[in-house]
């Protein structure tokens, strides 16, 4: 008898060791990659999370080619991103025309497998898209951004290359600053403001189309408004001279997204003064006459040759 017991204690024992040391592989995988037996297209489509990433895939008739053997890197943006971007909707998302949502797809893709590892340490490497446009990467020890969006879940694993979720929609460059500018009505006191400047002795204009990279924080047309600019006409009445050092007082050299702001920090502007970033209760921007900080309302908006973020006041100098 007391032989019998002590084999079933000794299986007993065994039992839990196995048991504990499966606990224990379990606990190490969900610290690891997620892997599966599934494409990337197969994993977007079981995920609900991503319902209006499958039907922009499904709309653009990108689903065979991201079905193949790849292999490839996708920033797939969550619904949540869709919807912050203003497509909430299926019906919003198969509203756009094929071309334009497939050319937006495709910047979230490389021809490449990166894994979280793979990625350097660095602010705003350049990564060729397949949209043959660059993203651009950066990696601290805040995490992993791509074009001012963070990566909230890296490395699930499928069978023909990786994806890394993230927080927004990735939106191509297009054309450079002015051009952007002049694409977007909410700006025209902006232009109104850059060709007046341009009429002085430094073509503001001709700057900003430049190479770069800049970085604007771009005030609305409420914003020259609120800061005594009536209309356009008060614009183009102004001194050249005077707008040149406001608008080169909105400019900072090199391409600075969001993510890449330090909060208390005081960048140099273009104009030799500088301007006080803060991040408490969102980034705004402060100018050194200004009374109060300017709010970015929109941030990371991409260019050929910078980014712009959008704020609701004027900064002066």
């Amino acid at each position: 008898m007391k032989t019998i017991f002590t084999l079933k204690k000794t299986a007993t024992v065994l039992a839990l060791a196995i048991i504990s040391m499966a606990t224990a592989c379990s606990k190490d995988d969900d610290n690891g990659p997620a892997m599966t037996d599934q494409n990337i297209v197969e994993i977007v489509v079981a995920d609900n999370s991503f319902s209006l990433l499958e039907a922009a895939v499904k709309h653009a008739e990108l689903a065979t080619t991201l079905s193949g053997t790849g292999p490839f890197t996708v920033f797939a943006p969550t619904n949540e991103a869709f919807a912050a971007a203003g497509l909430d909707t299926e019906a919003k998302i198969t509203a756009l025309p094929k071309e334009a949502l497939r050319n937006i797809l495709l910047y979230h893709v490389t021809g490449t497998a990166i894994p979280a590892s793979g990625i350097q340490t660095g602010s705003n490497t350049a990564v060729k898209s397949s949209a043959n446009l660059d993203l651009y990467v950066t990696k601290n020890d805040k995490g992993v951004f791509i074009n001012g969006a963070t990566v909230t879940k890296a490395d699930v694993t499928a069978t023909n290359g990786v994806i890394h979720v993230i927080n927004k929609v990735l939106m191509p460059p297009s054309g450079n600053i002015v051009q952007a500018a002049q694409g977007n009505p909410n700006f025209s006191f902006l232009v109104a403001a850059v060709l007046r400047a341009s009429q002085g002795q430094t073509n503001v204009a001709q700057v900003l189309s430049g190479a770069g990279p800049f970085t604007v924080f771009a005030p609305t047309n409420q914003a020259f408004i609120n800061a005594g600019f009536a209309n356009e006409a008060a614009i183009q009445a102004a001194d050249p001279a005077i707008l040149t050092s406001i608008l080169t007082y909105h400019v900072l050299a090199g391409r600075v997204f969001s993510t890449d702001l330090v909060d208390n920090s005081m960048p140099a502007t273009v104009n030799g003064e500088t301007v006080t970033i803060t991040l408490n209760g969102g980034a705004k921007v402060k100018g050194l006459k200004n009374t109060s900080a300017s709010t970015i309302s929109t941030a990371d908006m991409l260019t050929s040759n910078g980014v712009i973020h959008v704020i609701d006041q004027v900064l002066l100098p």
